[in-house]
Formats: structure tokens, C-alpha cells, sequence
């Protein structure tokens, strides 16, 4: 499946139906009187969230989606039709902006929800509605107004409680691999990944949590450099930040720093997300060169974060890693629930 996560639109709403002159000529009924009806409402256009869907892919290739006209209102005080609102399903976490001023007007994360993105129109009055004592039989009606037409922009922002960071080989894709059962691409070179993964990790209670494996992160991402500027928006609704660095690598500080600082240039809270550091890959580091344990203090001086010392590949420390998430979410989850208390 393609992964798309961002789209431009156009949408428009249905016209109203027009209002019409009638009058009513009937054997036996004097002095009818005008009856022209009002024309029906112009269909809206909405925008309902749907779990099931993952991309925004539909709308790669579909760029204008029109609402239903509503029908021209009929003799005898009839009505017109309304139009049909125009139902347009989305993933979940999709934010729609106004694409001329960049302008929010929502964010669809539960499922159906919905949000009405443009309005149809209003139908016509007949000329029955002018009726008064000065004309007792007025010859014109209204026309319906025009459907609201609106350039939407649409971004995908994954909905995952862990974000899995890290520069291109830390081994993220290997670590959701060895949590879930999402079967990313992995292979040995950099930006084998080039969309991010979705996994879902088990709790010791049963229930699931989400982990997204976000690709892309080099530095100058934040500036758009690499994959990362396409990809961190991703990283917005995450909780807890999982920042994954390769054990192997010949300046482990060095590459610490370079995520830190691009999540402090995309801001959007990103630096301040509560974080657990890992470094990866100990198996295959030489123990006797390379002294894992001073790097993992060094590392919590600098990030003031648990840091643990892991292997995706043969699981080495997942376990007590998994332990300290779980205690994270559940303390901001209380926070949450003593702020709505408040």
C-alpha cells in the first residue's frame, strides 16, 4: 500500500434549488392565490474519520469532490428536493486547513467523527413567500444561493502513543518488528525505510499500544532535509519518545545531539515529549573496547532520560525498556484525568 499523507482538494457544495412563480388555478376555488415553492437545500460536504482507512491516497487522484444541487421548488406549495450531502470518509488523525491561509478548521482523530467543510446552499423563495396585503400576487421568486466552495489541504498525522526515533540504520524498523507484528522493510543501508510503520505492542493487561516507527530523521530535517520534514508531523500526537541509537556507532553523543536539536528546530513540543534513550545494537558491540555502561550514563546526564541498553535482533533489555514506557503512559494518563477533574 502506498502511503500518502498529505493532499490538496477542492470541495463544493450543491446549489440551492431555485424558488418558482406558480399560482393556484383550480375549478371552483376563487382567487387562488400564488403557490410557488422554495427550492431545496444544496448538499454539504463532510468529512467523516474512518479507523479502517491509513493513507490519503483516495485523494492522490480524485481532486474535486462536488456536493448534490437541490431541485427547484414546484407548484402547490411544494417544497424542492434536498440535495444529497456528500459524505467523504478519511483516516483517522487527519487535519484540514484552509489551503489559501493555512487556516485549521479541524482534526478528525476519533472514529466518526465528522466535520462539515462546506455548506450547501440555501434554496430560493417561492412566490407564495411574498404574499402580503399590498401584493396579493407577486410574480417573481428567488433563486438559490451558490454551494460554499472551499481549497483544502489535507495532512495524515499518525496516531501512535510511541514514537520511535532515531538517525536512518539505528535499527527502529527491526525494533517494531521484534515488538509487533508490523513486517517493515530491513535491510542494511540507510533510508531503507521511507514511510513510517504502525505496530501495535501489547500490554502486560491485554490491551494494545500503538508504536510508530518514523523514518527519515538526518541532520537538518526540521529545514527539509532527507525524509525528516515530511515526517515529523508524525511525531506530534505521540506521547513518549523512543529514541533509538545505534551502539556501534563511532560518536554516540553526536548522534544523541543531531535528533535533539532538529526536534528543538521543528518545536511543536517535540523537545520537551517525555523520552527514553536506548542504545541498540549491544550485541554487537566489543565489550572490551567499548564501555556500554559509561555511555549510558553519559547519555542520561545529557537527556535526563532512562536509558537502556537493548538488543532488537536477539531482544537483549526489551523487556525492562517496555516496563518504563508503560509507567510513563500510565503517569501522563492520570495527569490527564486529574486535569479534566480540575
Amino acid at each position: 500500500m502506498q502511503f500518502i499523507d498529505q493532499a490538496e482538494i477542492e470541495v463544493a457544495a450543491g446549489k440551492g434549488g431555485d424558488g418558482i412563480v406558480a399560482f393556484r388555478r383550480e375549478k371552483y376555488v376563487p382567487a387562488g392565490g400564488p403557490s410557488g415553492g422554495n427550492g431545496g437545500r444544496g448538499g454539504s460536504v463532510i468529512f467523516v474519520a474512518d479507523e479502517n482507512l491509513q493513507t490519503l491516497l483516495d485523494f492522490r487522484y480524485n481532486h474535486r469532490f462536488q456536493g448534490e444541487n437541490g431541485t427547484r421548488g414546484g407548484p402547490n406549495n411544494c417544497t424542492g428536493a434536498n440535495g444529497k450531502d456528500l459524505i467523504i470518509e478519511v483516516p483517522c488523525g487527519t487535519a484540514v486547513y484552509q489551503a489559501e491561509t493555512g487556516e485549521l478548521l479541524g482534526d478528525l482523530i476519533e472514529p466518526q467523527q465528522t466535520l462539515l467543510v462546506a455548506q450547501g446552499g440555501k434554496g430560493g423563495l417561492g412566490n407564495q413567500h411574498f404574499l402580503s396585503n399590498r401584493n396579493r400576487a407577486p410574480e417573481y421568486a428567488l433563486p438559490g444561493l451558490p454551494g460554499e466552495i472551499k481549497q483544502l489541504r489535507l495532512e495524515l498525522k499518525l496516531l501512535a502513543e510511541v514514537g520511535i526515533i532515531g538517525l536512518p540504520n539505528a535499527g527502529k524498523s527491526t525494533l517494531i518488528s521484534s515488538l509487533s507484528a508490523a513486517r517493515p522493510k530491513i535491510a542494511d543501508y540507510p533510508f531503507t525505510t521511507l514511510i513510517p510503520n504502525l505496530g501495535v505492542v501489547r500490554k502486560p493487561t491485554g490491551d494494545g499500544t500503538v508504536f510508530a516507527d518514523i523514518p527519515g530523521l538526518i541532520e537538518g530535517a526540521a529545514q527539509g532535509a532527507g525524509l525528516g520534514h515530511d515526517f515529523l508531523r508524525h511525531i506530534e500526537r505521540t506521547r513518549v519518545l523512543l529514541h533509538l541509537i545505534d551502539a556501534t556507532s563511532d560518536d554516540v553523543v553526536r548522534d544523541y545531539n543531531t535528533i535533539q536539536q532538529e526536534l528543538k528546530a521543528y518545536g511543536r513540543g517535540l523537545a520537551e515529549r517525555s523520552q527514553i534513550v536506548a542504545l541498540n545494537k549491544v550485541d554487537a558491540v566489543d565489550r572490551e573496547t567499548v564501555d556500554l555502561e559509561a555511555l549510558a550514563t553519559q547519555l542520561n546526564h545529557l537527556s535526563y532520560a532512562p536509558v537502556f541498553l537493548i538488543s532488537a535482533v536477539t531482544r537483549i533489555g526489551l523487556e525492562p525498556m517496555l516496563q518504563q514506557i508503560w509507567e510513563i503512559l500510565d503517569q501522563i494518563k492520570s495527569a490527564q484525568e486529574l486535569e479534566i477533574l480540575k
